[in-house]
């Protein structure tokens, strides 16, 4: 890969040459975390779960699992009303 100069922009910003982009695979909304280094500054990418998608997916398995064991809405219920009173 052939270096490139980049200039920041007025609001911060730097474009990340195409060629890079590709050959890294980054996509539009990826995330980064800034590292400051002896000569400069590191971005590192970092993947940040999607929450809703994980919600779904855990909210799914419980109803798995109570659907297994026999717990039912009631069950639910009465175990909230419980700890509500604790």
């Amino acid at each position: 890969m052939d270096a490139a100069i980049v200039k920041m922009s007025q609001k911060g910003q730097l474009v990340v040459p195409q060629g890079i982009r590709e050959e890294e695979g980054l996509q539009e909304g990826d995330r980064f975390i800034p590292f400051a280094v002896k000569e400069g500054v590191l971005f590192k990418k970092v993947r940040i779960p999607d929450v809703k998608i994980e919600f779904e997916s855990l909210t799914k398995e419980m109803r798995a699992r109570f659907k297994e064991k026999g717990v039912t809405q009631k069950d639910v219920n009465e175990a909230v009303q419980w700890a509500r009173k604790k």
